[in-house]
């Protein structure tokens, strides 16, 4: 780990980057492309064998694991073979591994390739660790194929949701009084282009009944390759529809913003923290300023983390210095990370309200904690997801995959560790129960800024301590991806 783990290394890598989807249950992989990767956005140097650092604080949604500070590069040993001080500790692996390798006489044959990354994944499952773990090769892969800005499929935020609007039953499958909703589709998406819209019920995908079926079973059908087609049959409002649609790589918007309450209130939703984001998110502030807004709706739900460097480019247009976050070590040695100069609004004529859920996680959470913990903004939602431990990603040498290894925890600016536990709203509201396209925490965010709510729902306070997800943070009645 670099001195700073929250800061890029010099030598950072420019090798495509990626981390499984950023945003839940997207239909399709989530992958960069080669020329813009959240690293290699920075320029296209290829990864050295020599250390190299990038820090980053994501979830892995489709793993149902996070990445806290992550650290990639190519690590490989200094001294091969076993050093003269664990021959003692090593002798019976090499033992049980020459044994298999030449007395085996089952079929087939061992792979020693195969035999050595076990072991790897023996050491690191023996951890007890879910956020430390072992990587296949064509798993890892995929991990660096996951951070950045575009995304494989069609492009559709799905819900599980009561057909009577009234009913308050809680969806746990299609069928039985529930109904699978398009939430909204993604900007830029193939679903979009195709004309879908927000409330479309989708009730079979390629001729295939959705009844029975969950939220993750129905999102399996319709993801697939690029250039392949996935016709879906939907209901909007009464009439049936059936719309083929080809699953294309598209650009993921980082940042949406658009403004509310006539022109008074500046909204701007960051879907992922990585050099993207920071610089669109620094855009549409300083178009918000210039025309003269002063109240903003920062929007972090379903954000699961990125770059911690980002995190704080973003929280430092609002915080004028001092500390973001602290990080502690294996040693327990703690590190602060500070706001860098010249953000555009810490002059505190700026009032702000940040929005955030379930699926605010890592370094999501560091910018939200950081905010409140400063006392910059409100948070609005209900409790966040609970990611407070630094991850370091690298890739093992002779294509054996790679290892999340946690290194490290962060803590807020007032040295709580929120590891498990969430950040706790300032306004607690609970969006379960609304409607595909009704949004009653903006309309809180709204209100507490002094304006009235916009999207037709009455906000709804949510539960005292309601639990953060035991799973990963993409089942219903969160907004699923695809």
């Amino acid at each position: 780990m670099s001195p700073e783990p929250f800061s890029n290394s010099p030598d950072e890598p420019t090798q495509p980057v990626q981390s499984p989807e950023l945003a839940p249950e997207t239909i399709g992989e989530a992958f960069d492309p080669a020329e813009t990767p959240p690293s290699a956005r920075r320029g296209k140097r290829s990864v050295a064998a020599s250390r190299i650092s990038l820090i980053l604080v994501a979830i892995l949604a489709g793993s149902a694991l996070f990445v806290g500070g992550f650290s990639l590069g190519s690590h490989v040993a200094t001294t091969p073979g076993t050093p003269a001080d664990e021959e003692t500790r090593f002798g019976p692996f090499w033992d049980v591994y020459s044994l298999i390798t030449s007395k085996y006489a089952g079929s087939p044959a061992p792979d020693r390739d195969k035999l050595a990354q076990a072991a790897i994944n023996g050491m690191m499952q023996s951890l007890n660790d879910p956020y430390s773990y072992y990587q296949s090769p064509a798993d890892f892969q995929d991990s660096l194929l996951n951070v950045g800005g575009q995304a494989e499929g069609i492009g559709v935020q799905v819900k599980l949701q009561p057909v009577d609007p009234a009913s308050t039953t809680s969806c746990a499958k299609i069928g039985n009084g529930c109904e699978l909703a398009v939430d909204h589709p993604i900007p830029g998406s193939p679903a979009e282009a195709a004309g879908i819209v927000s409330g479309d019920v989708i009730v079979s995908v390629n001729g295939t009944s959705l009844d029975g079926m969950t939220i993750d079973q129905t999102t399996a059908l319709i993801k697939g390759p690029k250039d392949t087609t996935v016709t879906l049959g939907l209901d909007r409002n009464g009439k049936q529809i059936q719309m083929s649609i080809v699953r294309k790589i598209y650009s993921r918007p980082e940042v949406t913003s658009r403004t509310l309450a006539n022109d008074s209130v500046a909204y701007i939703a960051v879907a992922g923290m990585n050099a993207p984001a920071s610089s669109q998110f620094d855009l549409a502030l300083q178009k918000a300023l210039d025309a003269g807004q002063r109240n903003v709706i920062l929007d972090l739900r379903g954000n699961l983390g990125g770059y911690v460097a980002d995190a704080v480019k973003m929280g430092s247009e609002f915080i004028p210095s001092g500390t973001i976050a602290y990080q502690q070590d294996s040693s327990g040695t703690t590190s602060e990370v500070t706001a860098t100069s010249g953000g555009r609004a810490t002059d505190g004529s700026v009032h702000l309200v940040v929005l955030v859920d379930g699926n605010t996680a890592s370094s999501a959470e560091i910018l939200a904690g950081a905010l409140q913990a400063r006392g910059v903004a409100k948070l609005v939602g209900s409790k966040t997801y609970g990611k407070g431990v630094v991850q370091e990603y690298l890739p093992l040498p002779n294509t054996f995959g790679g290892i999340h290894l946690t290194v490290a925890r962060w803590l807020t600016p007032d040295k709580v560790w929120i590891q498990g536990k969430g950040l706790q709203p300032d306004v607690p509201v609970s969006p379960d129960g609304a409607r595909a396209g009704v949004d009653p925490v903006l309309d809180a965010g709204l209100q507490q800024l002094g304006f009235p709510p916009e999207s037709g729902a009455s906000p709804s306070p949510a539960p005292s301590g309601s639990p953060a997800p035991s799973h990963s943070p993409t089942g219903s009645p969160a907004p699923s991806g695809n």
